[in-house]
């Protein structure tokens, strides 16, 4: 991809990329799955411009997942803080609690195209997973999932879904037991099993084709959101706010805006319990630029190029690496990135509950508190769309050990003595 000018159109430089976003992206991966790579490109090159198969999508999209889901203007929240209009979009109604069925369903009809039978995910909150196991079933693909011990743990609901609906869920005990290793771990299985299987990679991250198809399955989310603001306001955004954590939802958020230049677009990183190393994860503000897991891009680092531990209260962007394309958008300065705190994270979610009646994941009250931040400061008249890219019930036994952490141990004390 060449170099940005003024009057670059984005979404063209990406639709069209052959696996580079500037200096970013690539397919370093092991010869044997090389040629999955290469099919699974060629597939979707085909599919993308298919009208059958973009109409078989949409089909799925609204009666599977629910869509369109609501843009929801945040009257009482926007009047307490007294400046922009905050309006959020839903993406925590679609079928599975998430914006990741989005492309789990366009990847399993790639995939079905494929003739595979075998599907390979990896999952951090969960949300991924629980999306691939409904779309599995749906089409009746087997379904494993690699899971971290410590989300595995943490976000036990998910887990319990995931099995309800057939999938094998794989706790993985490597390494700091999050989405990393299970992202190794689900590469090393499709190393073993090429042929049979599809992974279906759960972010806009890893080697080509990964970051472009799950961008594309995503941009959805934006093109509502243009329809559904200029429905109800007669006006573009002046910001668009989303989580980043691989960034799958910004992608999809903020791709609809790439080439309208009055609407800022914000990525917002885990700055979790501090700056320091292994207490956040906030890959553009702190990372270095390397290879890891098949691409080149950001990613928490030490100066030996050893990837560094992660943190963040929500498990979904505890991952070590960003997306190409978003590092590329960053570089040429059409996005902007910041982080927020664990702690105004979890304020966020309470005071969205208070207000307006909705409980929001824990990964996309990170994109809340930077609104809640910056509204005062900016005039009534203006507008701010966060992405609300997940609901907060699987986050019961983390935010419950914050609100109300008596409560919690009174009700574990409680189940283990009826056991």
């Amino acid at each position: 991809m060449q170099t940005t000018t003024e009057t670059t159109l984005y979404k063209d430089l990406i639709l069209n990329s052959k696996g580079y976003f500037g200096e970013y992206g690539g397919m370093f991966i092991p010869e044997v799955i090389r040629p999955n790579m290469e099919a699974l490109t060629a597939t979707f090159e085909a599919c993308k411009n298919d009208e059958s198969f973009i109409a078989e999508l949409q089909e799925a999209y609204r009666t599977f997942s629910g869509r369109p889901t609501p843009l929801t203007p945040l009257h009482n929240l926007s009047k307490e803080l007294g400046g922009a209009q905050i309006f959020l979009k839903r993406e925590g109604l679609n079928h599975t609690g998430a914006h990741k069925i989005n492309h789990c369903l366009g990847q399993v009809l790639l995939a079905k195209k494929q003739g595979k039978k075998r599907i390979i995910a990896e999952t951090g909150a969960g949300q991924h997973g629980y999306a691939t196991a409904a779309v599995c079933a749906r089409y009746g693909m087997e379904c494993i999932v690699y899971m971290g011990k410590k989300d595995y743990e943490r976000q036990r609901p998910n887990v319990f879904w995931m099995e309800t609906l057939g999938a094998k869920v794989i706790p993985v005990m490597d390494g700091s037991q999050t989405l990393n290793d299970a992202v190794i771990a689900a590469f090393k299985d499709l190393i073993t099993h090429p042929e049979e299987s599809h992974y279906l990679l759960g972010s806009a991250v890893g080697p080509h084709p990964f970051p472009l198809l799950n961008t594309y399955f995503q941009k959805i989310v934006g093109e509502e959101i243009k329809e559904q603001i200029l429905n109800q306001l007669g006006q573009l955004p002046d910001k668009c706010l989303a989580c980043v954590g691989g960034g799958s939802n910004a992608l999809g958020m903020f791709f609809e805006f790439l080439d309208d230049e009055k609407v800022e677009l914000i990525g917002v990183e885990a700055g979790g319990k501090s700056h320091l190393s292994g207490e956040h994860a906030a890959k553009i503000n702190y990372g270095k630029k390397g290879i890891f897991e098949g691409y080149y891009s950001y990613f928490l680092q030490d100066d030996d190029g050893n990837i560094e531990p992660t943190h963040s209260v929500s498990a979904g962007l505890d991952y070590c690496g960003v997306s190409p394309i978003l590092a590329y958008l960053y570089d040429n300065k059409r996005v902007q990135f910041t982080n927020a705190s664990d702690t105004n994270t979890l304020n966020a979610v309470k005071k969205l509950a208070e207000t307006e009646g909705i409980i929001l994941a824990l990964e996309s009250a990170h994109a809340l508190s930077y609104a809640i931040e910056i509204a005062p400061t900016l005039d009534k008249d203006k507008v701010i769309v966060v992405n609300g890219s997940g609901r907060g019930e699987k986050d019961l036994f983390i935010t419950m050990s914050h609100f109300q952490k008596d409560s919690l141990d009174t009700f574990m004390r409680n189940h283990l003595g009826d056991e």
